[in-house]
């Protein structure tokens, strides 16, 4: 998987992980992908259903160590 950009939105809170992961996918083309890196607990549900709203595709996420790492494809 090869990653276009990678967003550091550790220590953020709700909403401002949605807030940059937006702005970041604003960069990018299509299918192009974005890593997302972040310590809120709420990400996880509020970046799956940001992702399918937005028409973008996740590709995987995980958690390691608190933090969770989200691939995003942008639509």
């Amino acid at each position: 998987m090869e990653v276009k950009k990678v967003l550091d939105a550790k220590g953020l809170t709700c909403p401002m992980p949605i807030v940059q992961t937006k702005r970041a996918m604003n960069e990018l083309v299509k299918d192009e992908i974005l890593e997302i890196h972040t310590t809120d607990k709420g990400s996880k549900n509020d970046l799956t259903a940001w992702v399918k709203s937005g028409g973008h595709q996740l590709l995987k996420d995980e958690e390691e160590n608190g933090v969770f790492k989200f691939w995003i494809k942008r639509g």
